[in-house]
């Protein structure tokens, strides 16, 4: 895993908003919170992606409270950071080429929301070649309602976006799986 960065997706405090509706995976936090000890502890590359809303009613829009990092994920001295105004962590970032400047060839995906930015910045990873990993449960989704009127779980939204992810664009795992193994590596 040496070659694998950790990429921390908007964990901000402006995906708290009530108005987004119920959220699944109040764990969430916690376990990206774990991941980024165990990334530190190891000296392994972390890289933080911030969305910059320019939607005007967006509470992740620069100006405001929201687009603070939340407390379980703020970047330290030296971390990597960028900042984007659409879904995907690759558009007008300059990711893509921090990646290959570092000679990082793999991607252990963590963050909000799961059918937002965590979906469309692990499709475009794996399309540009990277291997991904997406951690189901430091990730998390808000409940929708859908084109058809039907209000979808936020647990339903998480977990058919992981299944419409996993085995073509990324492996899905588990927190406790990747702490294993930097246990295992360490052996």
């Amino acid at each position: 895993m040496s070659q694998t960065a950790l990429l921390v997706i908007d964990v901000q405090k402006g995906l708290d908003d009530p108005s987004l509706g119920r959220r699944n995976n109040p764990e969430a936090e916690a376990n990206i919170a774990s991941l980024l000890a165990a990334w530190r502890k190891n000296a392994r590359p972390i890289i933080h992606i911030r969305h910059c809303s320019v939607e005007p009613h967006s509470p992740l829009r620069p100006e405001l409270p929201g687009n603070v990092f939340k407390d379980e994920a703020q970047p330290l001295p030296g971390e990597k950071q960028f900042s984007k105004t659409v879904n995907s962590a690759f558009i007008g970032t300059g990711l893509e080429q921090y990646l290959h400047e570092q000679d990082i060839t793999a991607l252990v995906i963590v963050g909000l929301t799961t059918d937002h930015c965590v979906s469309a910045s692990t499709r475009m990873a794996a399309d540009l070649g990277f291997e991904v990993t997406v951690i189901s449960d430091a990730t998390a989704a808000h409940e929708r309602q859908g084109y058809d009127g039907v209000r979808y779980s936020a647990e339903d939204i998480h977990r058919i976006n992981l299944v419409s992810l996993d085995g073509e664009f990324c492996t899905v795992r588990s927190t406790e799986e990747i702490l294993v193994e930097f246990i295992a590596e360490k052996r």
